[in-house]
Parts: structure tokens; sequence; C-alpha cells
């Protein structure tokens, strides 16, 4: 599959880049953002992060994008397909850096995802692994419709 780039009113989604690690370190050791979204990671780890998501656009076609703030031109975030080896399910995974919380971000930039996801990779389910205190992400994920079906865990190291 070669690279899709998605647009909506205030983003573009897009696969990640080398130039993404600056932004995603500062994203991953900022203990409020990461706390529900892997944790705070050392530089090496995001380094091995953001190499598996730009992997799985060669080895599956598709993964999470890189979320980009129109105006502004900065790297905010990641969000999108996401369907390691192992996982419970077809996932629409997000997360914004801080400076992108509260600005419906998430919530415009998901909808285009499974948009996506539908339209274009053919899932008929969409699942968010979200944990129960993340009351952010639950709002979100209702807003755009889901409701909760079953529990299920991540496999080790998520």
């Amino acid at each position: 599959m070669s690279a899709v780039t998605l647009e909506t009113e205030r983003l573009i989604l897009r696969p990640p880049r080398a130039e993404d690690f600056g932004p995603m370190c500062d994203m991953m050791t900022d203990a409020e953002t990461a706390r529900f979204i892997g944790g705070v990671m050392e530089p090496a780890v995001v380094w091995r992060s953001l190499c598996a998501l730009s992997g799985a656009w060669t080895i599956r076609g598709f993964s999470m994008f890189s979320v980009i703030e129109k105006s502004t031109g900065r790297w905010i975030g990641r969000l999108g397909p996401w369907q390691p080896e192992g996982w419970p399910g077809t996932e629409i995974a997000y997360g914004l850096s801080r400076e992108a919380h509260g600005k419906g971000y998430a919530a415009e930039g998901v909808s285009a995802a499974i948009d996506y996801a539908a339209d274009i990779l053919g899932w008929d389910e969409i699942i968010h692994c979200i944990d129960p205190l993340n009351t952010a992400s639950i709002r979100v994920a209702t807003k755009l419709g889901a409701r909760k079906l079953r529990e299920a865990q991540a496999p080790a190291p998520f």
C-alpha cells in the first residue's frame, strides 16, 4: 500500500517520519500525557516505538498516523489503525501531546481514521483499548458513538 495522507479541517494525518522523533520524545517523557499510552519512555524506547509504527506501514500496509496541526505544522500526536500481533482486535488508537488536549483534535482525527479503516481497510469492527481511569479518552470514544462491549487485556509489553 502506498503512503496514505488524510486531511481534516484542522489536521493532517500522515505516516510517521524520522523528524517526528523529537516531538514524540517530548510527548512520551511527559508523565501526565504518557500515563495511559504506554507510560513514560526513555528516548531509545520512543525510537523503537516510532520505528514499529513506521514499519507496520511496510509490513501490514497500515499503522497509526502522525498528527500534524495544519495551522502550525507541528507534530501533536499519533492516532489511527493499530493491530500488532496478538492484539485483541482492530483498534483505532489515539494519543496526543498535552498542548493538543481539549481542542477537539482527538475526535476530529479519530473520526477520519475510523472512516479510513472502514472504507479502505474494510474493518467492520473498531475497538478502542482504554484504561477505565482515562476519562478523557472515554469521552472521545463515546462522542464518536463507541460503546463498551467487552474488556480485554493488551498483550505485553503494552
